[in-house]
């Protein structure tokens, strides 16, 4: 990719949340098209705030589509039922939130490839993507914006960070090497971000080319039956409602009712209530990261150290991980590990295991210790771990398996399968691979926010 400069701010949006991937050649008619991926949502999306602004800025005002693009196999279908069910369910929710506010939502089966095809036919002046630092969407944006350069160059394309409180790239220019370092950095400009969002500019109504309507449940069955069955999980509702309700539900709200007991449960696996159980929501967009920092700051009086220790978790330790993978290009394997890391591993490759086990066994728990395996089976039925049961996990992988490659290799198929989606355990894997054995400092922050 290119490059990327900030744009002159003709929207309310912070100015370096925003990279120019391509000026265009100030085409000033057509709708501007928000290509969503990582932040599904429609409320406290700066992404869609800046197309609506950048509409609104057009002459004449222009207006908004959203258009959703489904990785194709092996990517996409690199997830299991579980995860594939949560993701359809939730877009289905937020397609029939966009028609009942007059934006059009269109589903792209075929994947990012059809992204081009779709701003042509709309004769868009703009294309809006959010940010993820994953190789797979990464390269997918890069085709899209080499395909738009041969016949479409007079379209400016934008990138957006709209899951980050901070934006990776104004974060830091760099590879952190730790949260110590890291958290310097961001706590200087985090007044600058952590604001609340401004109203949604007034959209034109759409009356261009309609989306095909959409059998949901076709679509479910169909995704689901060609990915591996893992059953989908009941205590978790997809959707914005769903996410608002666990942060700010008047019956048993994290920010509401549950955060007292953060500071000293959160660590403790007999009290998983002390968790805040976001983790789904902030992993699929469902729930801006920026909307529950803010929330949770106005509640600061009632318990500082557990809004202290929230905030730390989810701004600090979980934009850690896109600092990671944005910064780092071997963010999956043990390339990407510090240095020290790698000599670590490899001066103890060859040290005697009391116990070795297989993939199979691993994954239907069949290890000597009932401890790792009861957390391996919580998440086999719940598609979730206790955070600091995870730090006990990923230890026993390495110490039980032929390899630091192998333990990786075993970490990332488990983690797909039961827990986390494939774009979660790229950036979980990365640190990993880059601390094994400081696996505390590293997988759990990412797990229990990001998956």
């Amino acid at each position: 990719m290119p490059p990327a400069t900030a744009p002159a701010n003709p929207t309310p949006v912070h100015p370096s949340r925003v990279r120019v991937l391509h000026p265009g050649g100030g085409r000033t008619t057509g709708p501007v098209v928000y290509w969503m991926l990582r932040d599904q949502r429609l409320a406290d999306n700066w992404a869609i705030i800046h197309a609506a602004g950048l509409a609104a800025a057009s002459a004449p005002a222009a207006q908004v589509a959203i258009a959703f693009a489904l990785f194709p196999r092996p990517f996409l279908l690199g997830a299991r039922r579980r995860q594939l069910g949560f993701l359809l369910r939730g877009l289905r929710r937020l397609s029939a939130d966009a028609r009942a506010r007059g934006l059009p939502f269109f589903l792209l089966e075929g994947g990012p490839a059809e992204v081009p095809a779709l701003v042509r036919r709309l004769g868009a002046s703009a294309l809006v993507a959010d940010f993820s630092p994953l190789r797979p969407v990464r390269e997918a944006l890069d085709a899209v914006l080499g395909d738009l350069r041969r016949d479409a160059a007079d379209m400016a394309v934008h990138q957006v960070d709209a899951h980050n409180v901070v934006p990776v790239w104004a974060a830091s220019g760099k590879l952190e090497y730790s949260a110590r370092t890291f958290r310097g950095k961001v706590s200087k400009v985090m007044d600058e971000y952590l604001v609340e969002y401004p109203e949604l500019p007034a959209l034109m109504p759409w009356d261009g080319e309609q989306p095909e309507d959409v059998d949901w449940d076709a679509l479910i069955h169909r995704v689901c039956s060609e990915a591996e069955n893992v059953p989908e999980i009941d205590w978790c509702e997809p959707g914005e409602a769903a996410a608002m309700e666990v942060l700010l539900g008047s019956k048993d709200g994290f920010l509401t009712k549950r955060i007292k007991n953060y500071d000293m449960g959160r660590n403790d696996p007999t009290k998983p209530r002390a968790l805040s159980c976001l983790s789904p929501y902030l992993h699929f967009g469902h729930i801006s990261a920026q909307r529950c920092g803010l929330e949770a700051k106005k509640r600061r009086h009632l318990s500082p150290k557990s809004v202290d220790a929230f905030l730390e978790e989810l701004i600090i330790r979980r934009e850690l991980a896109d600092n990671f993978c944005y910064y780092q290009s071997h963010y999956d394997s043990l390339a990407g590990a510090w240095e020290w890391a790698r000599k670590t591993l490899m001066d103890h490759a060859a040290d005697k295991r009391d116990h070795i086990y297989t993939s199979e066994q691993l994954e239907n728990a069949k290890t000597f210790d009932p401890l790792w395996n009861a957390s391996q089976l919580e998440m086999v039925h719940h598609g979730k771990m206790h955070g600091f049961m995870r730090m006990y996990w990923a230890k026993k992988i390495l110490e039980w398996t032929s390899g630091p490659e192998e333990a990786l290799s075993i970490a990332i198929y488990l983690n797909d399968k039961m827990g986390g989606t494939p774009m979660a355990t790229l950036v979980a894997c990365g640190l990993y691979a880059a601390s094994m054995i400081r696996v505390g400092r590293s997988v759990r922050y990412l797990e229990r926010y990001v998956t």
